[in-house]
Parts: C-alpha cells; sequence; structure tokens
C-alpha cells in the first residue's frame, strides 16, 4: 500500500509540473487596432457640414499590427451636446433641442482574408425628411482577437 501511495504522489507531482508548464512560443496580440480619418480622402473632417439629400462617401482608414476583422459606423444626433471621449475638434454647436425625427444610422461589416489594412468606405445618403443639426459620426473598429478602437467626428446636417 505504501508503493501504491508513493506512485501516485508522484504521478500527481509530475501531472501538476506538466501542466504548469509556459509556452513562451505563442504570440499574444496585446496592440489595439488603429482608425483615423486624417488623411486626403478621410470624410467627415471635423465640423463637416453636410446637406440633407447629398450623398457622401465615409471613408477612414483602419489598420491593425495581426488582422483586422469588422468594422462599423454610427450616425446620430448631438442634439443634448454628448460628448465621446477622443473629440479633439471643438465645433460651433446650435442650441439644445429635443429630437423630433433624428437620422440614425447603425451598420456593421465584416472585413474579410486577415487584412492588416483596410480603407472604410461606406456610401451614405442624408434623408431629406430628418432633422436638421448637430450630429457625430462614430467608427469603430475590431481585430481578430477582439480588441477594439473608436473614433468620433461633430457633423452638422443642414437643410
Amino acid at each position: 500500500m505504501q508503493f501504491t501511495l508513493k506512485y501516485y504522489y508522484f504521478i500527481l507531482s509530475m501531472l501538476l509540473i506538466a501542466s504548469c508548464s509556459s509556452d513562451d512560443s505563442i504570440d499574444k496580440d496585446e496592440e489595439k487596432p488603429t482608425i483615423t480619418v486624417n488623411y486626403t480622402d478621410g470624410f467627415p473632417q471635423g465640423c463637416s457640414v453636410l446637406t440633407k439629400g447629398e450623398t457622401y462617401n465615409f471613408r477612414a482608414q483602419v489598420t491593425d499590427n495581426k488582422a483586422l476583422a469588422s468594422y462599423s459606423i454610427d450616425i446620430h444626433n448631438n442634439f443634448d451636446h454628448h460628448t465621446h471621449d477622443d473629440q479633439v475638434t471643438e465645433c460651433d454647436l446650435e442650441e439644445i433641442k429635443d429630437a423630433v425625427n433624428p437620422f440614425i444610422l447603425m451598420e456593421n461589416y465584416t472585413i474579410e482574408n486577415g487584412l492588416t489594412s483596410y480603407e472604410i468606405n461606406v456610401s451614405v445618403t442624408i434623408p431629406n425628411d430628418i432633422d436638421a443639426g448637430d450630429y457625430h459620426c462614430a467608427y469603430s473598429v475590431t481585430d481578430e482577437t477582439g480588441w477594439q478602437a473608436r473614433t468620433s467626428i461633430d457633423i452638422k446636417i443642414t437643410d
């Protein structure tokens, strides 16, 4: 019996040692993707004025050190003057008001083939029957491991 108990402890010790080994060869992704509209074709730039009934190509450049997975575009009203933590441009805002028929756009897209660089290019027509005023255009990008980056731009929609 004493031999069986020693044998059992020996096997248990070996299993614990084997399960605690580290594998430094795993290449972990510890970087968020990046997103910018600060280039020649980037749109909209801060404080851009868009006109109802017009069509615009919303463009942003996204990159990642490993592989991109998806992105989204979100256009929503800013009638209450809320902010997002990455906004750098201060625009002249209209008075705070209640939304009656605000423009809301939320779309998600997949980036195929594990690309590390991609240009978002989404055609958007601004409806004629929406409230004019202050809006935000928010871009979001996610990489294959789940890291996410966001940016938000102040825009204005006019008649």
